[in-house]
């Protein structure tokens, strides 16, 4: 079995930041992307990050030069550390996992979810 947690989300107020962090665990053969998406409330599910198991990343264009996106190969985690947010970042993020476990073949996996409101 495969689990993805999340962590660090909150309230936090228009410029601030926030840093998410995500652990895959359980029977890991091999991580391939592994990415952050969110969704708002009414709008549809979209990607704000991935990275590859060799670094290379991408961002969406709402997120470019506020958002980074790391990991660490070893503990099998990623992180996405958000600078000067805005409301329009509210939502739900999931962390995301293209990997192969030890019984099975290559699989998208997802956290449960954890909330960022960005309020005043």
């Amino acid at each position: 079995q495969v689990q993805l947690v999340e962590s660090g989300g909150g309230l936090v107020q228009p410029g601030g930041s926030l840093r998410l962090s995500c652990a895959a665990s359980g029977s890991i053969f091999s991580i391939n992307t592994m990415g952050w998406y969110r969704q708002a409330p009414g709008k549809q599910r979209e990607l704000v990050a991935a990275i590859s198991s060799s670094g290379r990343t991408n961002y969406a264009d709402s997120v470019k030069g506020r958002f980074t996106i790391s990991r660490d190969n070893a503990k099998n985690l990623v992180f996405l550390q958000m600078n000067s947010l805005k409301p329009e970042d509210t939502a739900v993020y999931s962390c995301n996992a293209h990997l192969r476990s030890t019984w099975s073949g290559w699989n998208d996996y997802w956290g449960q979810g954890t909330q960022v409101t960005v309020s005043s």
